[in-house]
């Protein structure tokens, strides 16, 4: 098996880079995930593995539901899943066009892995249908018992801010109060989340996983160091 040898993301200074290269296996990924290091490519050749210096989260008390945003949710604009289009989730996440930015760092080979992720149940999706459309969702990774949002797309005004809203009902029914959304992003940052210092968010990373947490239904059996 082609493990590869994580570093404590605590030390990692340049960019918050961990390590290079190395193979996108489940068994890789989600090593890297419950150490708080998610992979995040430059192109389909050079694969940096990091866990930056200042880590977005977004606390579920802090959440902030703008008014319109609240009156949108009553009405019910839209029908919501989990994990029923988890490949073209990930897919439109990756073709969605974002302001400022040229490309994108959802690769191929990061599309296939993360469906394999999907397919072994650490990987899921949240889906916004329009009758039998797809119009808006996002994905993410279970730690073992933390979540951490990688990417949303939306095809219709506000379709992916209700997807997270709905994702977040989800794991609070389950117990969790928090998710990790990695980077910060004034989209994120209007709905109540902050970036906190790699240390707080490793120590939170940690309680979190103990914690054991069964965020979705599906359980997986597959073993991990």
């Amino acid at each position: 098996m082609d493990l590869i040898h994580f570093p404590d993301p605590s030390s990692a200074s340049v960019d918050g880079i961990v390590a290079f290269g190395g193979s996108l296996s489940t068994t890789n990924l989600v090593r890297a995930y419950r150490r708080g290091i998610f992979p995040w490519p430059i192109d389909e050749n050079l694969l940096p593995w990091c866990c930056p210096e200042e880590r977005a989260i977004l606390e579920f008390k802090d959440l902030y539901i703008a008014r319109r945003l609240a009156r949108l949710k009553r009405q019910v604009p839209f029908r919501f899943t989990i994990d029923q289009a988890f490949e073209e989730v990930i897919v439109a996440c990756a073709k969605v066009k974002r302001k400022g930015e040229s490309g994108t760092w959802i690769t191929t080979q990061m599309m296939r892995a993360y469906c394999e992720l999907h397919k072994k149940g650490y990987a899921h999706s949240v889906e916004a249908w329009e009758g039998n459309t797809l119009v808006g969702g996002l994905y993410g990774v279970d730690a073992g018992g933390a979540f951490s949002g990688e990417s949303m797309f939306c095809y219709r005004s506000n379709a992916s801010k209700l997807a997270l809203l709905y994702l977040i009902e989800h794991l609070q029914k389950r117990g969790l109060d928090w998710i990790d959304i990695q980077m910060l992003t004034p989209h994120m940052e209007a709905l109540g989340a902050k970036s906190i210092d790699r240390s707080e968010f490793l120590q939170k990373l940690s309680l979190a996983l103990k914690r054991k947490i069964v965020l979705f239904a599906a359980t997986n059996s597959l073993l991990l160091a």
